[in-house]
């Protein structure tokens, strides 16, 4: 099971943004792929994404990306055992050598690191959930679903970036996905029977009207809740970094402390039902997530995405401090899939929930399925229930349910 040979390829993510393919060939003949996503809302403390900056593409290409694939990461890991997951992706960060792996990008990494898994998987003629699982308890997760849309998800036309679903008492992911259709639609219906014009939907494949307020938003969607008959929470990312500047959140016109936005959320958890709160503060603002984990962390899901970027040693840091309760987890904030688990492992050590999450630049690679399940850690975070990038990993996971997953005696 020795790779015996790595190429790339620059391909098209769902905004229409390059992104790459890698393909590992092992020694008994097997041949893998995989596709790595990339995000719009970014934290600064992310793993570099490499991007040429020539004039194709605006800047967006990834043609040195899949030359730094094919030339310097694939011939630093031929020959190894693609079983030694571990051992390759510590090559790889060794051949890039930097912190936040800028040198050769965190794109042309994590594209090596997840088609050898693949690989690896196929060559042992086992589900890619199972090979990834190691000794760890799968389970087949929860879904968090978008239905309305704001941010930089969808133009701007509410600071907050996602309004969310989250099912509960619901058994069966088939179930589950038939009560969030419901609510998708009843959104619709509700938003143009007020008169709201839906020309299509956002980045994510939720819906993106210009509404008033969030917490219209957030009204609506509990409404339409209500209305299609359906057991669910709701999920809020506020993505708050983006409308943060010099220790003031200006959110609808007015600055507010992070206090304030604090008692603003603080409001509406009753009111409406919310579960699960997802960078309610900026990533560096860490007095302020202190005092906002002391007030809320009780009652809701304090999700860091921007806060941790999947890294270690921030997340370290705030299960030190006493920041958050809960870890956003994408692959390509930091670049190998041995990195992925040790910050999900290190999260339910520390009795934090970890969500494993896509991106609003997705590719129709249902890999993130399959390391949801293998992780255990019960909360996905695709996107809404439209558009093909998102259906591969929610269809992926009712294969696996399906016919995969050993049933409960």
């Amino acid at each position: 099971m020795k790779i015996q040979q790595i190429r790339a390829l620059e391909i098209l993510d769902s905004r229409g943004k390059p992104t790459l393919q890698a393909e590992v060939r092992l020694s008994d003949g097997t041949r893998a792929v995989a596709q790595v996503p990339s995000g719009a809302s970014t934290g600064r403390h992310e793993a570099l994404e490499l991007r040429d900056g020539e004039a194709r593409y605006a800047g967006q290409g990834v043609r040195q990306a899949v030359r730094n694939v094919e030339e310097t990461l694939g011939p630093a890991v031929l020959q190894m055992n693609a079983a030694d997951q571990a051992g390759i992706d510590r090559r790889l960060r060794e051949t890039d050598g930097t912190p936040d792996k800028s040198r050769l990008g965190a794109n042309a990494i994590l594209a090596i690191s997840c088609a050898v898994a693949r690989a690896a998987a196929m060559s042992r003629g086992i589900p890619l959930w199972r090979h990834l699982a190691g000794d760890r308890t799968p389970l087949l997760p929860v879904p968090m679903v978008n239905i309305l849309s704001g941010g930089l998800h969808a133009g701007r036309n509410l600071e907050f970036q996602d309004f969310l679903v989250l099912p509960r008492g619901v058994d069966g992911l088939g179930d589950m996905l038939e009560a969030i259709v419901r609510v998708h639609a009843t959104t619709a219906k509700l938003l143009h029977s007020r008169g709201y014009t839906l020309t299509g939907v956002a980045d994510e494949g939720g819906w993106g009207p210009r509404l008033e307020s969030n917490e219209q938003a957030v009204a609506l969607l509990r409404e339409a809740i209500e209305e299609a008959n359906a057991d669910m929470d709701i999920a809020l990312d506020v993505a708050s970094t983006h409308f943060h500047e010099d220790g003031f959140y200006t959110l609808e016109g007015r600055k507010r402390t992070a206090a304030e936005m604090t008692s603003v959320l603080e409001e509406w958890i009753p009111r409406y039902g919310i579960a699960s709160i997802e960078d309610a503060l900026a990533e560096d603002d860490w007095e302020g997530w202190r005092t906002l984990t002391a007030r809320l962390g009780k009652s809701v899901a304090l999700v860091g995405d921007d806060l941790f970027v999947t890294n270690i040693d921030r997340l370290n840091r705030g299960i030190e401090t006493g920041v958050a309760n809960a870890v956003l987890v994408k692959m390509n904030q930091i670049g190998t899939l041995t990195e992925t688990f040790g910050v999900i492992d290190r999260a339910c050590e520390a009795g934090y929930t970890a969500v494993i999450s896509a991106r609003s630049g997705e590719t129709e690679d249902s890999f993130l399925a399959d390391l949801a399940v293998a992780s255990g850690a019960g909360r996905i975070k695709i996107g809404s229930i439209t558009r093909s990038e998102r259906l591969a990993k929610y269809n992926r996971l009712l294969e696996i349910e399906k016919w995969e997953l050993p049933k409960a005696d």
